[in-house]
């Protein structure tokens, strides 16, 4: 048994002993008592001497050292919750690092990009299985007497993406399409600039009859723009269009007088049927087709996205011949892209003929609609407040609507600044010799913003640039016809660089896939970009490296053919036409149609 006696243990009374017995108390301990009793005795006497001042002395000096921990204690956290670090990516910072890093990237001459071999992997199509029949499954055949009216709203390519819709639709209605019309819009202008009362120098010292004079002229001029904008045949070759598509859908330039009698000859007159973005083929069928089958006609304004991506194979296949079959470019716009592309190829004959173009979405109506911020302070605040007020009324005064710069910034939203884009690329290791073609509409703050990457990359060319006032004269006012030559320089360049995406980037994607096999495209990381672009200590070479990553994933993701089971596409069958569109005879390039 232990030894070890038990101090725990209950006695037989029932007491608890919490502690081991006294030892025998001895006159020592009689003596410490007694001195401790006598000194708490004298305690008193002492506190009016010197002690007294000595100690409080000390508790003086001791207080300002507990106020100092306390700071240190409770004022950091409570700064850091009223103040918090930015986030990473959350703050436009691209400037500062540019100035920190502009000697290294003047000053870089390893060696540069080969254009010619920039693309180490190719894309490898499978074998398909034929194209399918195009024949009506689901509607009675015979000549169609019940026409299809759509108006295409937006830009160059949205308008595009209307048009191949309606193909699409008329084929699965089994009507007759009229050639769409295209919808004037307030910010997708495409009509003169009207005269702007409030910003025009005269008005400040015209009297009454002069400033009535200027009303009635911009009177005049805001009528005049709604009739002066771009047709299909402006842009499109019209006679092309009918003849491609007359063995799949019949097309017509005009409805029958016996038709138009019915809404006094105007196409307003007709009712608008409204679908609703994305509908299904078995909508169409159940919802459009019964009126059509009853009025002869149905008017579908707008038109944009009013279409599934999923649809059966034969009405899919309708899509496909009309982007790359039956839309061809009007022979005015093919001309002046000619030349434009020869003269980019001439500049860039140090480089083999091969340039690189940049699609830039950094148009001031692109930077209002994103809300992000820049460096501008509180002038770029007020002047985005004003565009987004003239363009899109109080849309983002609703209480529903949040803006959130910081939220956009760090999710890759925000387009991406002339500066960004030479970074990048002079980071990816392309040189500062390599020839560039700029698309783009009218840049917010050109001169300031395009400076930098004219510092990056000297060669860099504009269609303004690239020809004379006169060449342009006849498309200067219409933003369709001169988003259509940007369009062909960026199809025939070596490397395409898409900044923001959109329309634009998605069907010269998907049409560059389509002829050459391959996307040639770079398609930056802006969430990850926006990272590095935040750390104003990061060196030159550490960013290349990063660079260097993000080109590469690019090119894999090129390359990249999706994996499209039957009708479940959810992706853009213009940005990525295979496995649909492989069966198509690949149309003539345009240097070979003219």
């Amino acid at each position: 048994m232990d030894a070890t006696p038990n101090y725990y243990s209950s006695s037989s009374s029932g007491k608890s002993l919490s502690s081991p017995p006294s030892p025998p108390t001895t006159h020592s301990t009689s003596r410490r008592r007694g001195r401790s009793y006598n000194s708490r005795r004298r305690r008193p006497h002492l506190l009016n001497g010197k002690f007294f001042r000595r100690r409080i002395f000390g508790y003086l000096l001791l207080l300002p050292l507990l106020f100092l921990s306390a700071v240190i204690t409770f004022v950091g956290p409570l700064s850091a919750m009223l103040f918090p670090n930015p986030l990473p990516g959350s703050i436009y910072r691209s400037h500062e690092i540019f100035q920190n890093l502009l000697t290294d990237i003047q000053s870089d001459t390893s060696s540069g990009i080969q254009l010619s071999d920039v693309w180490r992997q190719k894309m490898k199509l499978t074998e398909q299985k034929p194209c399918p029949t195009t024949s009506h499954q689901y509607l009675e055949t015979g000549i169609p007497d019940q026409y299809l009216v759509v108006e295409a709203n937006g830009g160059l390519n949205q308008q595009r993406s209307s048009i191949c819709n309606a193909v699409a639709v008329a084929g699965l209605l089994n009507a007759t399409l009229l050639i769409p019309l295209f919808n004037f819009h307030n910010v997708w202008r495409d009509s003169r600039q009207i005269l702007l009362l409030n910003e025009h120098p005269l008005i400040l010292k015209c009297n009454k009859e002069l400033f009535l004079a200027f009303c009635c002229l911009n009177l005049l001029f805001f009528l005049y723009s709604f009739v002066l904008h771009s047709e299909f045949a402006d842009i499109y070759d019209e006679d092309h269009f009918i003849a491609t598509l007359k063995e799949y859908v019949n097309v017509v330039r005009e409805l029958p007088n016996e038709l138009m009698e019915n809404y006094n000859f105007s196409i307003s007159n007709i009712p608008n049927f409204r679908v609703p973005a994305w509908a299904s083929a078995n909508y169409y069928l159940k919802q459009v087709y019964p009126v059509l089958k009853e009025q002869r006609i149905v008017r579908i304004a707008p038109f944009a996205n009013r279409l599934s991506p999923n649809l059966p194979p034969h009405i899919q296949y309708l899509r496909c011949v009309a982007n790359y079959e039956a839309l061809r470019f009007s022979n005015s716009i093919i001309t002046v892209a000619k030349m434009l592309v020869n003269r980019m190829t001439v500049d860039s004959s140090n480089s083999g003929g091969n340039y690189v173009s940049i699609h830039l979405r950094f148009e001031e109506d692109m930077v209002a609609f994103s809300c992000c911020v820049y460096d501008g302070g509180k002038s770029e605040q007020l002047e985005m407040d004003k565009i987004r007020q003239k363009d899109w009324g109080d849309k983002f005064k609703r209480k529903d609507y949040i803006i959130d710069p910081v939220r956009n910034r760090i999710n890759g939203r925000c387009p991406m600044t002339p500066l960004e884009v030479g970074m990048m690329l002079r980071g990816m290791g392309f040189a500062n010799t390599t020839p560039i073609y700029l698309a783009s509409g009218k840049i917010y703050e050109a001169d300031k913003n395009v400076a930098p990457l004219r510092k990056m990359f000297p060669l860099l060319h504009t269609k303004e640039l690239l020809s004379t006032p006169e060449e342009l004269a006849s498309f200067k006012n219409y933003s369709s016809r001169m988003a259509a030559l940007d369009y062909i320089v960026c199809f025939f360049s070596e490397v395409f660089v898409t900044t923001q995406g959109g329309n634009f980037p998605h069907f010269l994607m998907g049409h560059r896939k389509f002829h050459y096999g391959h996307a040639k495209t770079i398609m930056p990381d802006k969430r990850k970009l926006v990272v590095l672009l935040h750390n104003t200590t990061i060196s030159w070479d550490e960013f290349k490296k990063e660079m260097q990553v993000m080109l590469a994933e690019s090119d894999h993701k090129g390359v990249a053919i999706p994996n499209i089971k039957k009708i479940t596409r959810k992706n853009s069958l213009y940005l990525n036409p295979f496995p649909e569109c492989q069966c198509l005879k690949k149309p003539k390039l345009f240097e070979e149609e003219y």
